[in-house]
């Protein structure tokens, strides 16, 4: 059977796609889900999966050819079957398309920003250069020149930053697949029958290749809005050499206006190790292919209780080794609390207001209440935060302010030197990729001559255990010290009927209210799906809506964002299913 493959349409405003590459050639055999192809729309990068097994016969289109959606690309056949009638066919109806992704001269139609005629008007190469390519910066790279800049992204390593490839999305991958494990081992409780859940287990390899699979999608999904924007990428380290000019590899660049984001890199306890003991960062435990029998965390903030959450739940003795007197200090502490029991029930070992003092043989040792303790483990997961990175930028000879590493920035992201600017976890503010992209795009629009702000109070904070955990605003302990008469309402999971279907009803909603005005101060939830849900509440509290607002606003039923609506009327002293 001849089969005619077509550039495939992924979404509804998918007209065209580019072939970025081939995995096969013609005349090689291909199995049912390999990858043919790789192709580029403007918003992501994906392979394109065999549908069948078969000949590849012939490569109709080019790699970097752009083609319309629907039109044929390839053709695929058994081997020794006839199919030049069919590529004639296909040869036909591309000989009338145009493959370069462009319409007629006649019918385009320019909707961008005015640009200046050349950089030379303005007397820089660029309008804008930034400096590194995580989420703050190549976010702040496409919104400047969305708003008619001519821009420049400076990165060493793979677009995307540490969020992308070694932080926030293989994080969440590998948690999801901890997930997909936990519901495999209780199918039973969902009347699944005929599964054998008792030799479930993750493959730490398929795990990683999976990874591999969505982060590449996702960095080439990046590169291809930066090119679709306009932004000049140059590969490389940047160093400011003064106010207006990057050097890249011994070349110079120069721009009216710079953008540091350059990120943070992990921090380490300096105590003794013993070098028998392998150390692992964030970044070492994200690739890891062989699960540890035995590990200890050092810290127990976001980066160190997630991992933990993975490691227990795919069978690893789990302990916790935490300097302050709780795990996860930015949650408020009842919520925080609850999260920790739900560890410990899984079987990790809490240590809070612990000091580790040295690691030696196979174990942990520290500093507790009750003297010196110590813990084994064949691996150690450092995980005590991280730091500032401002290396290649000499801030003192620039005089770019700096306070404990890191750069000091004005509401509007500026510096001591006003036409350069700093976002993301360089400045210290709130380590969290979604600041660092709101930073950028407060960045690029100031420079673009827009009134822009941030706001620091309406950021949402997102752990991403089971259930998750997640909040905006002030804690409780937080808002009872700022104000003279504060509201808390509660509403417990076990009463949504979404959470008690799913299998998932532990958790708690909490809504803070200020009393004399019915101002929402905080929300804190512990739900399945809190790190969705939390955005109602973070926009509601950038519109300053009232307690009164939020619980008079129709919600979907059964869902779990009810809970937030709930929480809302108990904070007025009237819960509907629920008895305080």
């Amino acid at each position: 059977m001849v089969e005619t493959i077509v550039m495939p349409k992924l979404g509804f405003n998918m007209s065209e796609g580019k072939l970025v590459c081939w995995y096969k050639k013609e005349g090689d055999e291909i199995r049912k889900g390999e990858p043919l192809f790789s192709i580029e729309t403007d918003k992501t990068a994906i392979d394109v999966e065999a549908t069948r097994d078969g000949v590849v016969r012939s490569l109709l289109v080019r790699e970097e050819e752009t083609v319309p959606v629907t039109l044929p690309i390839a053709i695929i056949s058994d081997a020794g079957e006839d199919f030049e009638a069919e590529r004639k066919a296909a040869l036909s109806q591309l000989s009338g398309a145009s493959l370069d992704g462009q319409a007629p001269a006649e019918s385009k139609k320019d909707t961008s920003p005015p640009l200046p005629s050349s950089p030379s008007e303005k007397g820089w190469d660029y309008d804008v250069i930034v400096i590194g390519g995580g989420p703050g910066g190549y976010v702040a790279a496409i919104k400047a020149a969305q708003l008619g800049n001519r821009v420049a992204l400076v990165e060493k390593d793979r677009t995307g930053g540490v969020c992308l490839n070694r932080g926030c999305i293989p994080t969440k991958i590998l948690l999801r697949s901890a997930e997909a494990l936990k519901e495999v081992r209780d199918c039973d409780s969902y009347a699944v029958s005929g599964v054998d859940a008792s030799r479930a287990c993750l493959d730490m390899v398929k795990l990683q290749n999976r990874k591999s699979g969505i982060v590449n999608q996702l960095v080439g999904g990046v590169e291809g809005l930066l090119k679709k924007n306009g932004v000049t990428r140059i590969n490389g380290v940047g160093n400011i050499t003064d106010a207006n000019t990057v050097t890249v590899d011994g070349k110079a660049y120069t721009s009216a206006y710079i953008i540091i984001a350059t990120g943070s890199s992990v921090k380490s306890l300096p105590i003794p190790t013993d070098s028998g003991m392998k150390v692992f960062t964030s970044d070492d435990m994200l690739s890891m292919t062989e699960l540890p029998r035995e590990t200890v965390v050092i810290g127990g903030g976001v980066i160190g209780v997630e991992l933990a959450y993975f490691l227990v739940s795919a069978g690893v003795k789990v302990t916790i080794v935490e300097f302050l007197d709780r795990i996860l200090p930015m949650i408020d502490t009842e919520i925080a609390g609850l999260a920790a029991k739900k560890l410990e029930r899984m079987g990790v070992v809490m240590n809070v207001s612990s000091r580790v003092t040295r690691i030696a043989g196979d174990a942990v040792f520290f500093e507790t209440g009750g003297g010196e303790r110590k813990a084994a483990a064949d691996c150690v997961l450092m995980a005590v935060g991280r730091g500032a990175d401002t290396g290649g930028i000499d801030c003192e000879t620039l005089g770019i302010k700096l306070d404990k590493g890191a750069i000091v920035t004005d509401a509007s992201l500026r510096t001591s030197v006003p036409n350069i600017f700093a976002i993301g976890d360089v400045n210290g503010k709130v380590m969290l990729a979604h600041t660092a992209s709101m930073e950028g795009i407060v960045a690029a629009e100031v420079i673009s001559g827009r009134a822009s702000v941030m706001n620091y109070d309406r950021i949402p904070n997102a752990v991403y255990l089971q259930p998750e955990l997640a909040s905006v605003g002030l804690t409780e302990e937080q808002a009872r010290e700022k104000y003279p008469s504060v509201a808390v309402g509660r509403f417990p999971l076990t009463a949504n009927g979404k959470s008690k279907l799913a299998g998932e009803d532990e958790g708690l909603a909490k809504v803070i209210v200020d009393t004399e005005y019915g101002e929402i101060l905080g929300v804190h939830l512990w739900c399945l799906h809190a790190t969705d849900i939390i955005s109602e509440a973070t926009a509601a509290m950038c519109l300053e809506a009232t307690a009164e607002e939020v619980a008079m606003t129709v919600h979907p039923h059964p869902s779990i964002a009810e809970a937030l609506q709930e929480a809302a009327h108990a904070a007025l002293g009237k819960p509907i299913h629920f008895f305080a």
